[in-house]
């Protein structure tokens, strides 16, 4: 099976485009796949709002590896020039369902994203590096006032991985969900009752600065709560927003070892972490450093880069990885041995990822892309199948 992870939107600033939302690292393409070139994507409006609903399918396809979006029946788009500063990109939208209503759409095989938006379409710009995607964290974004998200994807020939990610931001509820080949259905995303308002009611009374995340229109329509990534870029959140508990974990890494075994299928690999002055060293079975880490800030803990990069490797990304998540879950304190996988202890202490814990407490079935490596321990929201009949995007309550 492929492994998948999510990915941040590139900043506004670099005018890049991505080249898809859903990674599938690995996955080769079949001659005797089942899966056709498009399949059915039904998107139902449980929005409860009157507003008009529009959709997007952006993202690379994969059998030319050219950037471009689809249209409702699946036909592929390529994105024509951009310019410098930007141009207007083609009007890529396609009508959404009204309230109460579905509608089905065709998707084909892409690494991308599906972006809906309430009451504006979305306004999506073409430099010459390709897309520029929507930045709400730059004040000047001209989507900054749109009540929109998105969810990502892969379809290729091994499959459909679709999650629902709040790497970027918590916005719009919806869920997603695959019909499998044997005729049932896999869902995730569903907030819990009242967990939409419950989210941001939890962000407000957090102390430390985590309202600051919240983003509202003049309105005063609450639109997003900014992830603490960029939550710290931007100033909304303070920078030393983890200090404390990095420092305990430097602390105690300092007279006892951290064990990393960070693939599942492979218990023996172990790598060894001890803290020497400002450096986390990590050892092999036979003692030598394979890889060092220099002691993190906020912002490579909740973005999961700079001093917490994790390149597609198989020693220093995989160890990344796992860092990453324990200090995120803030359990390095508690479990020597990582990944911790057992939940019970995630979020626990005063100093945490407030905005991760916040998501999760409110998922129905407690799972969530809340910072890039949310997938380590499996807690993340995806569906996948590698013979895919039929997807989902579920519109959910604003409540």
């Amino acid at each position: 099976m492929p492994h998948t992870r999510t990915r941040r939107a590139l900043p506004l600033a670099a005018a890049a485009a991505l080249v898809g939302g859903v990674l599938a690292v690995g996955a080769p393409d079949r001659a005797d796949a089942a899966v056709p070139d498009t399949i059915p994507l039904q998107i139902t409006n449980d929005s409860g709002r009157s507003e008009p609903v529009y959709v997007y399918d952006l993202g690379t396809q994969l059998s030319s590896g050219q950037q471009g979006w689809a249209d409702a029946d699946g036909a592929f788009h390529a994105w024509p020039a951009g310019g410098n500063p930007p141009t207007p990109a083609p009007d890529a939208a396609i009508d959404g369902p009204a309230p109460g209503q579905s509608k089905t759409i065709r998707i084909p095989k892409f690494s991308g994203r599906i972006y809906f938006s309430y009451g504006r379409k979305l306004d999506f710009r073409l430099t010459t590096g390709g897309l520029v995607q929507p930045a709400v964290q730059n004040p000047s974004d001209p989507n900054r006032d749109i009540l929109f998200n998105w969810s990502e994807y892969t379809l290729n020939d091994s499959g459909l991985w679709l999650n629902s990610t709040q790497v970027d931001m918590f916005s719009a509820p919806y869920a997603v969900g695959v019909q499998r080949s044997d005729g049932g259905v896999s869902t995730t995303g569903h907030l819990k009752s009242g967990g939409y308002t419950g989210f941001f009611d939890a962000l407000r009374s957090q102390s430390g600065g985590w309202s600051g995340l919240i983003q509202t229109r003049s309105d005063g329509t609450v639109l997003r709560a900014l992830s603490p990534l960029y939550g710290v870029e931007t100033g909304a959140l303070p920078a030393n927003a983890m200090d404390d508990y990095v420092d305990r974990v430097w602390q105690k890494y300092t007279t006892s070892t951290l064990t990393v075994t960070p693939f599942g299928d492979r218990p023996d690999t172990k790598y060894y972490g001890r803290v020497s002055g400002d450096v986390m060293n990590f050892t092999d079975g036979s003692g030598a450093v394979v890889t060092s880490f220099r002691k993190p800030d906020a912002d490579s803990v909740f973005g999961c880069h700079k001093l917490l990069d994790a390149p597609n490797d198989t020693v220093r990304g995989p160890i990344s990885r796992t860092l990453c998540a324990g200090f995120n879950r803030s359990t390095l304190l508690i479990n020597p041995n990582q990944p911790d996988t057992s939940t019970a202890g995630f979020y626990e202490d005063a100093v945490t990822n407030q905005y991760a814990r916040a998501v999760h407490a409110r998922m129905a079935d407690g799972k969530a892309y809340a910072f890039a490596f949310d997938d380590v321990g499996n807690q993340e929201s995806l569906v996948h199948d590698d013979s895919p009949q039929q997807a989902y995007l579920t519109l959910d309550p604003l409540s």
